[in-house]
């Protein structure tokens, strides 16, 4: 689909300047679509700003008086050394959004700074202080004191934007390489609207409710606008999917609808507040949908809940399937978490709630998102390491379980020593079907609870049909062959 978009995009700007081609003079709309460009370029360009970083590290000096031995032993007798200092710098991008000088900008560009730059487009540098930032957002606001007319972008709203509506990024890529401190633009499309990242090993957080464009966005752009064809910041480019390390046509922002629920706090310095639930929830697939007899996939199924969190105050349990709140309706956890994210912390919301054959209400009210979310039982991805593992069962459904004993649940690191934990998992098998693996931990079949082995023999020798397993990653259906 992209290709096409990319298609579509180049004939119709071929169709606008075939006339040039031909040796006559381009079309009012071709000028018209250029003199744009440029104006944009010029206007919001002014007010996008270079950003970068020094941070200093220590480090020990260590001298070895009888020099290096293959032994560790004797490597270990060495003499502490002066401790050194290693300046380690960053580049970015940003754009002031008032003449008073507040720049927004990325968490991750400023974040470890011992002193800030900015550096204008007509050369001028400033001293930065930091206000405020958030890594849960990505977002920062940095300040400059002004000297002189500062230039300032207007902040355009996110929601008006469809796929398809002409994104321009604005940023400084490079710019430590062509010693230049005047803006790039690059242009493109809105490709798609509410994106996720997942994190990765590079990547220590997620990102939801993205806008993705395939105008170009290099590393230095983090921290710039994205902005519509009239000039208003539409998002704050913040990623790029890439496999060669530079842009291949697939960036991410942003909203800027986002950044403006918490831009006053960061320029106050407070901390930034988000609403949450305390619920570990999971898409709902067909095969769930068919468990729990609904008609669609429609809503979210909670998997989890936190102890003494706002959803166990409320009455909710595992295995109900929030289908809104308030006035939305929820399709899936990426609507409920914009949703959430929209509600106030404190403000009381109405949660349409199916329990088995019922649909209900529940009022809940927003709590805190704690800084580290403590959840009930967590695990960690573990290949089977039988030492410790004693007795596992005959094989049910290509599945072997095992009690979890302390020293499992510490090697395993898991927060929990309630439920069984997966030995095997045979291949082909229902349970390799159903995406169960070695390490997983059961605690739930059919909706009963699961503690130990006992709990789990008693209620496999009473099932049949399609079984419902509850496990720490969120819900699967178990099929009988």
């Amino acid at each position: 689909m992209r290709e096409i978009g990319k298609f579509i995009l180049i004939f119709s700007f071929i169709l606008m300047f075939l006339p040039v081609f031909a040796g006559a003079e381009p079309s009012k709309e071709a000028l018209s679509l250029q003199d744009s460009f440029v104006k944009v370029s010029r206007d919001a360009g002014q007010a996008v700003v270079s950003i970068s970083i020094e941070h200093t590290e220590h480090y020990q000096t260590r001298y070895y008086p009888f020099g290096r031995f293959e032994d560790q032993f004797f490597d270990d007798f060495f003499v502490e050394g002066p401790q050194r200092e290693f300046k380690r710098t960053g580049l970015g991008s940003g754009f002031i959004i008032n003449k008073e000088g507040y720049i927004i900008t990325n968490e991750h560009v400023i974040r470890g700074a011992d002193k800030i730059t900015v550096t204008l487009p007509d050369g001028r540098e400033f001293d930065a202080t930091l206000t405020g930032s958030d890594a849960y957002s990505d977002l920062a606001v940095v300040k400059i004191e002004p000297r002189g007319e500062l230039p300032f972008v207007k902040l355009g709203d996110s929601d008006d934007v469809r796929i398809g509506h002409w994104a321009i990024a604005i940023g400084n890529p490079f710019g430590f390489a062509v010693k230049n401190p005047e803006p790039t633009v690059t242009v493109g499309v809105v490709s798609a609207l509410h994106r996720s990242l997942p994190m990765t090993d590079k990547r220590n957080r997620e990102y939801s409710d993205l806008i993705q464009t395939d105008a170009a966005i290099n590393p230095g752009n983090s921290g710039g606008p994205l902005v519509n064809i009239y000039g208003d910041v539409i998002g704050i480019n913040v990623a790029i999917f890439t496999l060669s390390g530079g842009s291949e046509g697939i960036g991410f922002a942003i909203p800027i609808n986002a950044a403006k629920k918490i831009i006053n706090d960061l320029m106050q310095g407070n901390k930034v507040l988000y609403g949450w639930l305390g619920v570990i929830i999971q898409d709902i697939d067909s095969n769930l949908a068919s468990y729990f007899g609904l008609s669609d996939k429609n809503g979210v199924l909670i998997s989890r809940i936190v102890e003494a969190s706002p959803a166990e105050k409320a009455g909710l349990k595992p295995g109900d399937i929030i289908t809104s709140l308030g006035n939305e309706k929820i399709r899936n956890t990426e609507s409920l978490i914009r949703a959430i994210l929209k509600k106030n912390v404190g403000e009381q919301v109405a949660l349409g709630v199916v329990r088995g054959a019922k649909n209900f209400f529940v009022t809940v009210e927003i709590g805190a998102r704690p800084e580290d979310k403590v959840v009930a039982s967590s695990q960690k991805k573990t290949e089977s390491q039988g030492a410790d593992i004693q007795k596992p069962l005959m094989s049910w459904r290509g599945l072997k379980v095992s009690d979890i004993t302390s020293e499992i649940s510490q090697r395993f690191k898991l927060n929990t020593e309630s439920g069984v934990i997966v030995v095997s998992v045979e291949t082909g098998s229902p349970s390799e079907q159903a995406g169960i693996r070695p390490g997983d931990v059961i605690y739930e079949i059919n909706r009963m609870p699961v503690s130990n082995v006992k709990d789990y023999e008693a209620i496999i020798g009473k099932t049949s049909g399609d079984v419902l397993i509850g496990t720490y990653r969120g819900y699967v259906i178990l099929k009988e062959k």
